[in-house]
Parts: structure tokens; C-alpha cells; sequence
């Protein structure tokens, strides 16, 4: 009788040993899943901040609420959004140009359905290719306009600037390219929705 038991002891001692390797699988791929998830959650994360940021500067430069554009001076108070920037640019190879920009209609209008545009395409997660092409030529002009490379300002004084290249227009350029490269549209947003529109299918650069 004991003869017969080693038998039916094989088998029933590698059943756990193919149990533990079917957990440990299982396990790698919850953790891939739960790393998915995070990254989707993330991104959709920058792409919601981000977009706050263009959405509240459209918002405080037409009201005036008090912020970056005080109260009363607002673009529906008859305010100009860029002749104070433009204006003051005083370093860069587009210093000229942009004084001759500052606060005529024109820029004024395409700055600020620029920022409505980007912000209102990142905060619903739609269109997210289109805005990040529309906002990386606004950063690149507000950039260009800063032009941090310098080290003096056109009057001889100290520029100040603390970085010759990474600024604050290089991190949202970069997050705008990321949310848009990654469809970071389809967590928190209209991503998906958008995707199936028929327009959008046939043209994916909407997307």
C-alpha cells in the first residue's frame, strides 16, 4: 500500500509548484495594468493643469479679476491682452517687431482665442494635437519675446534670467506634446467621444 501512495504523490506535489508560477504571472500583469493606470491618470493630470493655466489667463486678461490683469482694465473694459507684454519686450531679436505688435486688434485676438482654444481642448481632453501645435507657436513666440539666452536686456542691464533655455514655455510645450502624443484625452475627458466622430476619424490630425 505504501508502494502505491508515491504515485499519487507526485502529481499532487507539483500542483502548487504550478500554482505559485500561475500567481507570480498573474501578479506581473496587475502590475503592468496598476502602471498603465497611473501613467493614464498622470497624464490625464498634466493635461487638466495645464489647460487651467491657458483657460484662467484667457479668463483674468478679459475680466480683470484682479490677478495678472487687474480690475477694471480687463480686455472687455477696453484693455489691450498684449500691449503691456509686447511692449515691454527689451531683449531678443523680435524686440522691434513686437513693439510694432503690441496691442493692435489682430494679436490681441489671435493671443486670446489661443488661449481659450488650448485651454478649452485640454480641459475636455478634445482636439489635443490641434492644441498642442497652436500652443507650442504661442510658447515659442512668448519665448522668443522673454528670449531668456540673454544675459543683458537691449538697455545694457542685467537680463536676470535664470535659465538661457528651459523656462516655463519649454515645460508647457513639453506637456502639451506629451498629453497630445500619449491621447491623454480618453481619462477625464471627451477623448473618446471625439474620436468617433466621423470627421475626426477620416481626419486624424483633429484628433
Amino acid at each position: 500500500m505504501a508502494a502505491h501512495e508515491h504515485p499519487h504523490r507526485g502529481p499532487g506535489f507539483h500542483l502548487p509548484a504550478f500554482r505559485r508560477h500561475r500567481t507570480a504571472s498573474e501578479s506581473a500583469v496587475s502590475a503592468r495594468l496598476d502602471t498603465h493606470t497611473a501613467q493614464r491618470y498622470a497624464l490625464a493630470s498634466l493635461r487638466i493643469l495645464t489647460g487651467f493655466v491657458f483657460l484662467w489667463a484667457f479668463l483674468d486678461k478679459t475680466f480683470g479679476l484682479g490677478y495678472a490683469t487687474t480690475s477694471g482694465k480687463g480686455w472687455i473694459d477696453g484693455g489691450s491682452p498684449t500691449k503691456g507684454f509686447l511692449g515691454s519686450v527689451t531683449a531678443g531679436p523680435m524686440e522691434s517687431t513686437f513693439h510694432s505688435w503690441a496691442g493692435d486688434a489682430w494679436v490681441d485676438w489671435l493671443f486670446m482665442l489661443g488661449l481659450l482654444g488650448i485651454g478649452v481642448a485640454l480641459m475636455t481632453g478634445v482636439a489635443l494635437r490641434l492644441a498642442a501645435v497652436a500652443g507650442t507657436a504661442m510658447m515659442a513666440l512668448m519665448w522668443i519675446a522673454e528670449w531668456p539666452p540673454a544675459k543683458h536686456l537691449s538697455d545694457g542691464s542685467l537680463s536676470m534670467s535664470t535659465n538661457p533655455f528651459a523656462d516655463y514655455h519649454v515645460i508647457y510645450t513639453a506637456a502639451l506634446i506629451a498629453v497630445a502624443a500619449a491621447g491623454a484625452g480618453a481619462t477625464w475627458g471627451l477623448g473618446r467621444l471625439w474620436a468617433r466622430l466621423p470627421i475626426v476619424r477620416d481626419h486624424t490630425w483633429l484628433r
